[in-house]
């Protein structure tokens, strides 16, 4: 999400990979299929996308005799505006466990299909296990990281008060520490406000499958200490959080940073001097509902975070306050300071999520006139817009809410999942995303689409509703017009140089597995920057698997979040087929 300086890219050109070639992006010849390489429940949704077939029947045999084990036939082949090309669906659904290959025009074409228990539990698992590999300020050790073990770097133990930032308490220079926390994303920047929204969706994750996360152990170095190894991990980052605010007034320092992005380096060779860099009310607000939500997850835990709870709970209200006197402070990036940004000026849907997630801690009713004085309707979620959260968060707990109140959150939030859901049945690729939606990080914008349909299914049982979230997480698993799993080591197409530091400076071939690649991006930010084409203008095969493409190859820690918490949700709520011991739990 941030873009290096055009030196960096330089001197780092001549010993980049060349660009993969993951998926042909012509137009094909013959029909070509594409459908999520992971595989299927049972019980699931199962489409197939068939390219270059005018329509006609498809089968289905089994992998291993060759018998055919479905027939139907194919939609009438559509346009898909986001790819210029026309495809035809094939509905699989009727498929039991087993493995299969797709028959079209009497060829066998596209991968092998899987329909098996719990295709998506390692993903969930590997994408959680992600951020471990994205911590801050410590060494992975062999044991837990295996091949991507690396030095510990940037210890920020002596982080610099920026002049931005200063106050007479902790004038310009200022020395304090704020260790721990995850590098951002390909940088090794700390970012608030992108946190915020990580720390939401994975917190969430929790609340909502519990049962899904309690007993997984990732080998991680807290794995086995009676905590969720989600909510250990989760603490890496809320520690570094809660060192950013300001002891003096309750404010929240923006960014932890460099002045310029880190060369193409491991980060124990990165040695530039770190800062905390201006306060501002999105960083405040962001904070607070992050530290109200996350009091009341680790409530239950005190005994292994004694204390913790009520120090976020002080936290969330002191930062309320702070946004309080300070409404308006909008952040604006100092002359000297060339990092991500992640600047917002329009603060209503941070005033809305704050308000709902501190009124969930305490009961106070004058915190949801605050929601309700300044929530707009809900969309789709990104660090920048977070007012969904907030109606999420109320839907979650909607037993505490007034009737009134709990009546208008479950309108509006299964309201939203229906018209994503409209979208999605209407669209000839079947998914919500649409020309506009393909933007920096589109792979997460199909993944918070299905997290949305994810809420209004869980206030509804509406199975079209779960049906168009699954058929979001095939897209980012394969069934796009590219042929590509968009996440790191997960799919038999995925990619292979991500823009992700460690992955580049580490000499392993092979990325650090369980990250999301941002995915096609037609606003190609970076075509300066590359020594490649982009093979196509079009929004949805606007992709490059080169470690130069910081706008359609970099991995970010609030792309992943909705990956973790929308693999847990297909796997906790998808039903049971008959005799399938591996289904999932109804929803709660």
């Amino acid at each position: 999400m941030h873009k290096p300086s055009r030196l960096i890219i330089a001197l780092a050109l001549a010993l980049a990979p060349a660009a993969s070639v993951l998926a042909d992006t012509a137009e094909p010849h013959g029909p070509q299929a594409r459908f999520n390489q992971l595989g299927f429940h049972p019980a699931a949704s199962k489409l197939a996308m068939v390219e270059g077939a005018a329509g006609g029947r498809f089968q289905v045999t089994a992998e291993d005799s060759g018998e055919v084990v479905l027939e139907g036939a194919l939609t009438p082949p559509r346009t898909w505006s986001p790819s210029g090309r026309d495809a035809s669906i094939a509905d699989l659904g009727a498929l039991p466990a087993g493995r299969y290959r797709l028959h079209v025009e009497g060829r066998q074409i596209g991968d092998p299909l899987l329909v098996t228990g719990q295709p998506y539990a390692s993903l969930a698992d590997a994408a959680l296990k992600g951020y471990y590999f994205n911590r801050s300020g410590t060494a992975l050790d062999p044991a837990h990281a295996g091949r991507y073990a690396r030095a510990a770097g940037h210890p920020d133990t002596r982080v610099r008060v920026h002049p931005s930032a200063a106050t007479a308490a902790r004038p310009a220079g200022t020395l304090l520490s704020a260790p721990g926390g995850w590098y951002d994303a390909g940088d090794y920047n700390k970012y608030v406000v992108n946190s915020a929204i990580t720390m939401y969706t994975l917190l969430a994750a929790w609340e909502d499958f519990p049962d899904f996360f309690r007993g997984r152990e990732l080998a991680i170095p807290e794995s086995g200490n009676a905590v969720p190894d989600l909510l250990d991990e989760a603490w890496w980052n809320l520690r570094w959080m809660l060192e950013m605010q300001d002891p003096g007034d309750g404010g929240v320092y923006h960014k932890l940073t460099n002045l310029r992005f880190d060369g193409l380096v491991m980060p124990a060779e990165a040695r530039e001097p770190r800062y905390v860099v201006q306060k501002s009310t999105a960083a405040a607000l962001d904070f607070a509902a992050v530290m109200a939500m996350a009091a009341r997850v680790y409530a239950p835990f005190e005994a292994q975070f004694p204390g913790v709870p009520a120090r976020m709970r002080t936290a969330a209200v002191r930062a309320w306050d702070w946004a309080q006197a300070h409404p308006d402070v909008v952040y604006r990036q100092p002359e000297d300071v060339h990092t991500g940004a992640y600047g917002d000026a329009s603060l209503d849907d941070e005033f809305a999520w704050a308000a709902a997630e501190l009124y969930l801690l305490d009961g106070d009713e004058a915190l949801l006139a605050e929601f309700g004085r300044h929530a707009a309707a809900p969309d789709v979620p990104s660090w920048a817009r977070v007012g969904s959260l907030g109606w999420s968060s109320l839907a979650r707990h909607r037993t505490r809410l007034p009737a009134a109140l709990r009546e208008r959150v479950s309108r509006e939030v299964e309201g939203f999942a229906t018209r994503l859901a409209d979208v999605s049945q209407a669209s000839p690729w079947r998914v919500a995303m649409q020309d506009a939606d393909f933007v920096w990080g589109s792979s997460a914008q199909a993944l918070n689409q299905a997290l949305m349909l994810v809420q209004g299914y869980r206030l509804s049982q509406r199975r079209d509703l779960l049906d168009a979230a699954q058929s979001q997480l095939d897209y980012v698993l394969g069934r796009n017009p590219l042929g590509v799993s968009f996440v790191t080591g997960h799919g038999l197409r995925t990619p292979m140089h991500i823009h992700h530091r460690p992955s580049q400076a580490d000499g392993v071939d092979e990325p650090v597995p369980g990250l999301l690649s941002g995915g096609p991006n037609p606003r190609q930010q970076d075509t300066v920057d590359c020594p490649v084409e982009y093979p196509s203008k079009l929004p949805a095969l606007s992709w490059i698997d080169h470690d130069c493409s910081y706008a359609s190859n970099e991995i970010a820690i609030n792309w992943n979040a909705p990956l973790v918490y929308v693999a847990a949700a297909i796997e906790s709520l998808t039903p049971a087929a008959a005799g399938d011991g591996a289904g999932g739990a109804a929803a709660r």
